[in-house]
């Protein structure tokens, strides 16, 4: 699909003088607002799957399964269908829209519809600090404002790495309404083809059919990978029985705060990569005192103890912000690494209470903005002895 690099940096837990040399100049470019994104781009014109290595050195500890793109700082991870994926991306979920059910929203902490800046304007920022991955979504309710931001930003379809999801109502209302979304995403995204799209939760009795349009649309060639979000191991074993195209991604929240390691192993061995959102957990964890101490240890920011920590997993890492510093700031993941002992520092802070959490939600927001909601169908359809950890 792509053509092949011209060149390929070492990965980044290798320590060479060159990229000793490097990581200074990094330092030097990130007070340089005009270089930016020299630093940070994540294209992906260039990029081809990596050579495949053996079962066990994929995933888990470490970057083992990745090339970085041409000339570029972000390395890539290879996905199962032999495409590529970057490993740094741009999450637009609350980018100059909340939606009405947001979690935040309806718990009175946010007022649900506008923000600050407007997603056009953000995304268009994001692109111009050189992010190429966007990770959108139906539910993100800005799909046609990230369009204009791209049409601004002059970067060319085929360096960026375009995602999205569908959401709990079109999933619940058949394959159908599934397909329609796909169509007015592409159109809203202005672009003819899509490199990623997810089954946003696992709907009970529906995601199936969902997915199987989604393979549908593979075959057209409307998009190019698929997968899922949400989906616990049961939900993907389901999945996996009635469906003929592998996932190739699970997007799940993953931070230390809830580091669900028996899940991730589970599917890295599958051969599906997760993608993390919250992986910055909204800054809620940026004064937890294991990340401050780690962040003065490696003159750091928490920001980036905590996005180091994802990407150092080999972890899809699609950090947000609507400030054009932080942008740079979360971006600043690749080049240096966290001993040993400090990983286990972080994974030691996910807690039973978190867990269980985590559990109370997915209960509710895999009939989320659907009829089942609240009814006694619903109680008979959700998995409730699901893997927690």
């Amino acid at each position: 699909r792509r053509a092949p690099p011209t060149s390929a940096l070492s990965p980044p837990s290798h320590t060479h003088p060159r990229d000793t040399m490097r990581s200074l100049l990094l330092t030097v470019l990130l007070s340089t607002p005009l270089a930016t994104s020299a630093f940070l781009g994540c294209g992906t014109a260039s990029l081809r799957p990596a050579p495949r290595l053996a079962p066990h050195l994929r995933g888990g500890g470490g970057l083992p399964n990745f090339r970085a793109s041409a000339g570029l700082n972000c390395p890539t991870i290879q996905l199962n269908d032999d495409s590529t994926h970057p490993l740094l991306g741009y999450g637009t979920y609350k980018v100059g829209f909340i939606p009405a059910s947001a979690s935040a929203a309806a718990g009175g902490a946010e007022a649900a519809g506008g923000t600050e800046k407007t997603a056009r304007e953000c995304v268009k920022e994001a692109l111009d600090v050189g992010y190429r991955f966007l990770d959108c979504a139906q539910f993100y309710g800005n799909e046609g404002e990230v369009g204009l931001a791209i049409k601004d930003s002059g970067v060319p379809r085929e360096n960026l790495y375009l995602a999205s999801k569908v959401w709990t109502d079109k999933i619940y209302e058949g394959r159908a309404a599934v397909r329609e979304q796909v169509l007015k995403t592409l159109k809203d995204l202005q672009t003819d083809y899509l490199d990623l799209y997810l089954v946003h939760w696992p709907v009970p009795g529906f995601h199936v059919e969902a997915y199987k349009e989604l393979e549908k649309l593979v075959e057209e060639g409307k998009v190019r990978s698929i997968g899922m979000s949400n989906y616990a191991v049961e939900d993907y074993k389901e999945l996996k029985e009635a469906t003929s195209i592998k996932p190739t991604i699970n997007q799940i929240e993953v931070n230390p705060f809830l580091y669900r390691k028996d899940t991730i192993d589970f599917f890295q061995k599958e051969g599906v990569q997760i993608q993390s959102y919250r992986a910055l957990r909204d800054g809620k964890a940026f004064q937890d005192p294991t990340v401050l101490e780690l962040a003065g240890k490696y003159g750091k920011s928490a920001a980036q103890i905590l996005g180091r920590w994802c990407v150092q997993k080999g972890i899809i890492y699609i950090p947000k912000s609507v400030k054009r510093e932080r942008m740079v700031e979360n971006g600043d993941v690749f080049g240096w690494e966290l001993e040993e002992g400090d990983m286990g520092k972080l994974d030691a802070l996910t807690t039973q209470e978190a867990l269980q959490a985590f559990k109370d939600l997915y209960i509710k927001c895999v009939v989320r903005d659907t009829p089942l909601a609240g009814t006694e169908e619903a109680k008979k359809l959700i998995k409730t002895s699901i893997t927690v950890g």
